[in-house]
């Protein structure tokens, strides 16, 4: 299993990434925590994301989960023809409840564990991979999700909460603090990540950079 998950894109480890997925390749790039976000604001997140990848060399095309409601078969195809996915950040109960919608979560977290896709993300994209969101919503608003019940699983990839943007400028109400003080408080364990650090997974190693 491979996993590269930071606070905010690289973070300082652009060459992790590429050693990760193996260098330049197909990659899809799903942006649906941003659902909520006013249309234009979303496709400028997409456009951005895309472009940020195509700089390093790689073939990143939007996976919108949206499109793929009640086609897994569909969905299945679209992950066997990529090495990754790079998952945006935004809100993640939002892009937890798009990806259970239709069963994506499944799929990917089956291949993400099979070792056929590696599995990349920031922030929302980081905190989704948690056996939990509890906590989380002290930096996302669950009432964003107005369509559906609210989950508050993660996807199990890793046995640890993460704290994306801790001490940045992006966390101006101070929901990282607020998110480190409820984990000990409840001993869950947690690992902060700067925007310049991520948290890698290959295989055995796991560490944090």
């Amino acid at each position: 299993m491979k996993l590269f998950l930071a606070s905010y894109r690289f973070g300082a480890h652009t060459s992790e990434f590429a050693a990760l997925t193996g260098g330049p390749g197909p990659v899809a790039v799903i942006a649906n925590a941003a659902d909520s976000w006013p249309a234009a604001a979303r496709e400028s997140a997409v456009t951005s994301e895309l472009r940020a990848l195509r700089e390093l060399g790689y073939e990143p095309e939007e996976l919108d989960l949206r499109q793929f409601d009640g086609r897994p078969a569909d969905l299945a195809t679209r992950l066997d023809a990529v090495d990754a996915v790079w998952i945006r950040g935004g809100n993640t109960f939002v892009l937890r409840s798009q990806l259970r919608l239709g069963g994506a979560d499944d799929a990917l977290v089956s291949r993400v564990r099979d070792g056929s896709v590696v599995f990349a993300g920031y922030s929302a994209g980081a905190c989704i991979a948690s056996p939990s969101l509890r906590g989380v919503e002290a930096a996302d608003d669950p009432s964003d999700v107005t369509d559906r019940a609210v989950m508050w699983d993660g996807l199990g990839l890793v046995d640890l909460a993460f704290v994306p943007h801790f001490g940045s400028i992006l966390d101006e109400a101070g929901a990282g603090q607020a998110m480190v003080d409820r984990f000990e408080r409840e001993q869950v364990p947690y690992l902060t990540l700067t925007d310049e650090q991520v948290f890698v997974v290959d295989g055995e190693r796991a560490e944090r950079l």
